[in-house]
């Protein structure tokens, strides 16, 4: 691990109207690393993503993306820059075929030729993508429309990847399929991965280190080993 964040975030709030959803979290994550943010339904977790691409109103932000700050900026200009956000529920183009939804990744990238070769090393992760690249998205399963926002994703060459509850309403297989994969770009690209989600237990087991989110502070950090084990964490998030 070297010394200067990727990604930090220092004492930042913000608000859904009068509701003050983030209170001052500060985090901070490292260039190759798996990090987790877990917590209940409620907890502030997706508000932390969108807080990062300028998505919500900002109360008190800083926010620094390889060591310069990024808060005020328009979420449009962070994909250029390497920040790319899977958000919550996938958010594919429907009526767009798979391998139209993927192009649209690459939107602002001109070189061409680089493009058709990230679209084939997305199709080696997916290959269910590429059996389905005529076919519209909105015809694709739950866990194959993931597996297109995560392949989106990949097509803008991020240096980090914000990962909004990818196992949301997947069945049990293809949530350790997608995991397995998340694991696979993280190891084999050195994609810096920030992921948020619900499911404790494959998360921590997942990612190296994680934060704990609770009605918009964080309260506890450490390794994601160490916090596997505790057993607050394993009575609170893991049902024990």
């Amino acid at each position: 691990m070297v010394d200067q964040p990727i990604l930090e975030l220092k004492n930042v709030s913000s608000n859904y109207g009068n509701i003050r959803a983030l209170k001052g979290i500060s985090l901070k994550v490292f260039p190759g690393e798996i990090v987790t943010i877990i917590g209940a339904n409620g907890a502030g977790k997706t508000t932390t993503l969108m807080t990062i691409c300028g998505i919500v109103p900002l109360r008190e932000v800083e926010i620094f993306y390889m060591g310069e700050p990024i808060h005020g900026r328009a979420a449009e200009t962070l994909p250029p820059l390497g920040l790319c956000q899977v958000p919550e529920g996938r958010r594919i183009f429907p009526r767009l075929a798979v391998e139209d939804n993927l192009e649209m990744g690459a939107f602002f990238r001109k070189d061409q030729d680089e493009i058709q070769k990230d679209m084939e090393i997305v199709y080696s992760l997916f290959p269910v993508l590429k059996d389905r690249r005529k076919q519209h998205g909105g015809t694709l399963s739950g866990g194959e429309q993931q597996m297109l926002a995560i392949g989106r994703a990949l097509m803008s060459r991020p240096k980090v990847l914000l990962l909004d509850e990818p196992s949301l309403g997947l069945a049990p297989l293809i949530v350790r399929k997608i995991f397995e994969i998340i694991d696979d770009i993280n190891k084999k690209n050195r994609t810096t991965i920030l992921l948020v989600e619900q499911n404790a237990n494959l998360a921590l087991q997942t990612a190296e280190r994680g934060y704990v989110l609770e009605t918009g502070s964080i309260v506890m950090e450490d390794d994601a080993k160490i916090l596997l084990n505790d057993p607050r964490i394993r009575k609170a998030y893991l049902g024990e």
